[in-house]
């Protein structure tokens, strides 16, 4: 127990080193990036700095647990240690349980509490970055939320519910509103249809809000009616925002408000499985590490080694972000493409360390 409390210490400690390393360089260039690009002062770019690198940090992870577990048995090799605890009776894989146990644990406390916390940050830099411009749509319990307008008017757009691409909403209501905030027209449709500059409305009824009495104004039901709008299938998409600004506490009924709307979520799906399997991730880039750097150091090639665990630690990473996409694109199944990767990466480091101890 002691020895491996003592591992544990040893590998949390490296690891707060590569991860406060890697925080130090990444602000730095980053706050030269948002002083080239759009900070007034130095303390806005350090600002936005802080608010920006949390997320790709967390996106390199894996790849920061990967130089951990790299630097540690290289440690521990040089000073012999490793050979001291072979000596004991102890084997290679015994002493892998305390760095394996503890990115376990790290990658839980990664997904329930720095998850949300990152997601939070990403969502103040991108509204700092988009001041001055509306959200064109939101997702709710209650259906979904659109926004269009001039410097003349602007109009809320509220409906029930929508296909996959944006382009047709249902049980459509459009409120329009003066700049002064003062209400001036109000539509009512079954369906509304996107086309270029223009919503069309279909079974529709108009209410002149301006009339002393709107309703005995308001025009009856019609065919169609055309509302000009600057929105497009793209802008509907993107306002989705991307599934790691969610926080992973959010994603279920996020993911529910999404598919009740009618559109998809499948990335969104995969996402939060990917989060569910981050521990494992984690493990797996330390057993990478430790198949091919956990050895004597007189053993030679030390080089070679260290370059073979960064292209299998790099490789890993790699497959689970195509995994991803094909995820997402709906080429394989979500449990797949979350879980897949992690576990590949974990059994064949498990099979080379089994070769190396026992073979």
């Amino acid at each position: 127990m002691i020895l491996n409390l003592y591992f544990a210490r040893r590998f949390l400690g490296m690891f707060l080193w590569v991860f406060g390393g890697f925080a130090g360089i990444m602000l730095l260039i980053d706050m030269i990036d948002q002083l080239r690009r759009s900070a007034d002062s130095l303390r806005q770019a350090a600002y936005l700095s802080l608010l920006n690198v949390p997320e790709s940090l967390y996106q390199i992870l894996p790849l920061l647990m990967l130089l951990t577990g790299i630097a540690l048995f290289l440690a521990l090799a040089r000073s012999s240690e490793l050979v001291v605890v072979r000596a004991a009776g102890r084997s290679g894989l015994s002493f892998l349980l305390a760095p394996v146990a503890v990115a376990v644990l790290f990658g839980a406390f990664s997904v329930t509490i720095l998850n949300p916390l990152v997601a939070a940050t990403s969502k103040s830099y991108d509204r700092l970055q988009a001041q001055g411009t509306d959200a064109v749509m939101s997702i709710s319990s209650n259906g979904l939320w659109m926004r269009q307008g001039t410097s003349e008017a602007q109009t809320v757009i509220r409906a029930t519910r929508g296909n996959p691409d944006g382009s047709e909403i249902n049980d459509v209501t459009l409120q329009t509103f003066a700049t002064d905030g003062t209400p001036i027209e109000r539509i009512e449709a079954q369906t509304a249809r996107l086309e270029p500059g223009a919503w069309v409305l279909l079974n529709a009824k108009r209410w002149d809000l301006t009339q002393d009495n709107p309703e005995l104004s308001a025009t009856e039901a019609v065919p169609e009616i055309r509302v000009a709008t600057d929105l497009n299938q793209d802008r509907i998409r993107n306002s989705f925002g991307e599934p790691s600004s969610i926080a992973f506490w959010n994603l279920r009924s996020h993911i529910a408000d999404l598919e009740k709307a009618g559109f998809s979520a499948r990335s969104y799906r995969v996402w939060m499985q990917m989060e569910l399997a981050l521990p494992l991730l984690l493990a797996a880039m330390v057993l990478i590490a430790a198949g091919f750097t956990m050895r004597h150091a007189r053993s030679g090639k030390t080089g070679q080694m260290v370059l073979l665990a960064l292209l299998g630690g790099f490789a890993i990473f790699f497959l689970r972000n195509f995994a991803q996409v094909l995820g997402v694109n709906a080429q394989i199944p979500i449990a797949l493409a979350a879980w897949g990767p992690p576990f590949a990466g974990a059994f064949m480091a498990l099979g080379l360390l089994l070769h190396l101890e026992d073979g």
